[in-house]
């Protein structure tokens, strides 16, 4: 989708938000297909596929920037996971501190608080949909809020997911006003063995004429 001011653009799982190295990020990849002039105001993790707006213009790029700081966009995320939760739905909420090897834990501490609630529901094969709707914007919040309540994103060994054929956290949607008005933009998952099968999108239909947003939304 092609905005006046943004565009509305689909991250593949795997590929880099910003140029790694000799590796071409999402940006590169929006400005070979002729779109010059591109500001990011946010981003994605490489495991992470969905939406992402990228701005067309300077002032756009400071608007959406201030919406995102002052946490007036609403997001939600799919995950899946293969291991049984200790809460089917609910809060999580603690401190995020560095662990290992760039990774993150959280904690009891108050420092970089991090809030995400969430809700699922049981797939085929041992399996459960995760909505996820973080309050905050910490580094690797979601992937570490799945562990820490004993589900891992499926595909995500680095919190100790089982292996896969992709990370399978999806940016889903976004909420956020614009110009007097409010804009509601979803994109579903198009890669991944688990999110494409049918049970999966009887699940996220589910939970679309159930009202996204609900009262998990912020």
């Amino acid at each position: 989708m092609t905005h006046d001011d943004f565009l509305v653009a689909y991250k593949p799982p795997g590929m880099s938000f910003h140029r790694e190295g000799s590796d071409p990020g999402m940006l590169d990849a929006l400005r070979e297909e002729g779109h010059q002039t591109l500001h990011a105001v946010h981003r994605l993790d490489r495991i992470t596929s969905g939406l992402v707006l990228v701005a067309r213009h300077g002032d756009a790029a400071r608007e959406l920037g201030q919406l995102f700081e002052s946490r007036r966009i609403s997001k939600c995320y799919l995950a899946i996971s293969d291991r049984k939760p200790t809460k089917k739905q609910g809060l999580i909420s603690g401190g995020m501190a560095p662990a290992r090897n760039g990774s993150w834990r959280l904690t009891r501490e108050p420092t970089l608080r991090a809030v995400t609630r969430f809700h699922s529901t049981a797939l085929e094969g041992g399996k459960r949909m995760f909505a996820l709707y973080p309050h905050t914007g910490r580094t690797h919040q979601l992937r570490v809020a799945m562990k820490s309540i004993g589900a891992p994103i499926l595909g995500d060994e680095r919190y100790g997911g089982s292996p896969a054929d992709r990370g399978y956290l999806h940016a889903y949607a976004l909420r956020l006003p614009w110009q007097g008005g409010e804009l509601s933009l979803a994109l579903p998952p198009a890669a991944g063995e688990f999110f494409l099968q049918p049970a999966f999108n009887e699940q996220l239909a589910v939970l679309n004429e159930a009202g996204l947003w609900g009262s998990s939304g912020t």
